[in-house]
């Protein structure tokens, strides 16, 4: 009897010890690349300088929360073995070209732009991920995963959109929405400094469980401890013109075609120099 009950204890620990030994493994390969070099987070605090984001008349700051939060992120990522890039960490206007050539200079790397939403109508909230490139929505969906599973907000869903920083970064790249500022609500939310935490480490959470997410679409969005859903999104990289209010405007715009489209390099040169976006 003693014999069996000396096996079965046995057979637990030794059961922990792989099971510690796995976990263990699972982090450093989260926080490594295949060659076994630091992964490099690059993150990016929205904003910045004279650029506050926003709406005019916004009371709370974009800026000053959206680096607070990066501050944290970095805190948590370097404290998890990440090698952490900040695009800026510091009141400083740097302009979307810079960030995405700081990012650019980095191999083995992931790019996250964190930002707070804004708009005109008091009641807008929730959480939103944004991505562009395909290789991208593993992470989206991870960090979409954790911070909006996580947040008393509603949930806004992931969505591909060109952002500039998204379009323009040779790595897998996502932008969080980390709730509206312009809502009563979550910007005595976002001016939490315990809130802001946890927003923090909800990111690096998803960044370190990218490689978790699922290879099919769930309808699944709120965080488990089991897998992790691939998110289903928005896709707001198309434009329809379906309405038949518009088929004047929209044979103006189609007249224009060409030109615009033949200014679409310049247009970015002007948003990279720029910095307003999020």
């Amino acid at each position: 009897m003693r014999r069996n009950s000396f096996r079965i204890t046995l057979s637990a620990a030794s059961l922990l010890v792989t099971f510690l030994a796995c976990s263990s493994y699972a982090a450093k390969r989260s926080s490594s690349g295949g060659d076994g070099s630091a992964v490099t987070v690059v993150i990016d605090a929205g904003h910045g300088g004279y650029d506050r984001g926003g709406i005019p008349g916004q009371r709370v700051s974009e800026k000053d929360m959206t680096l607070d939060v990066a501050r944290r992120l970095k805190s948590v990522l370097a404290a998890n073995g990440y090698r952490v890039v900040m695009t800026r960490d510091s009141d400083v206007f740097v302009p979307l070209g810079t960030r995405c050539a700081i990012a650019n200079s980095y191999r083995n790397a992931i790019f996250v732009s964190v930002h707070f939403n804004s708009a005109t109508r008091s009641g807008a909230s929730g959480i939103e991920t944004y991505f562009y490139s395909r290789d991208s929505l593993s992470l989206a969906s991870a960090i979409h995963h954790y911070v909006a599973g996580g947040a008393p907000s509603d949930n806004r869903g992931v969505r591909r959109r060109g952002y500039y920083v998204l379009r323009r970064t040779n790595m897998p790249a996502v932008l969080i929405e980390c709730g509206f500022l312009t809502n009563p609500t979550e910007a005595a939310y976002a001016q939490n400094a315990s809130y802001r935490q946890k927003l923090a480490e909800a990111i690096a959470t998803g960044v370190g469980r990218r490689n978790s997410v699922g290879s099919s679409f769930s309808t699944t969005r709120v965080a488990t401890a089991e897998s992790i859903p691939l998110q289903p999104y928005v896709d707001q990289t198309r434009v329809t013109k379906s309405k038949k209010s518009r088929s004047k405007r929209s044979a103006k715009k189609s007249t224009r075609k060409k030109k615009s489209s033949s200014k679409r390099s310049s247009s970015d040169a002007r948003a990279a120099s720029s910095g307003l976006e999020g």
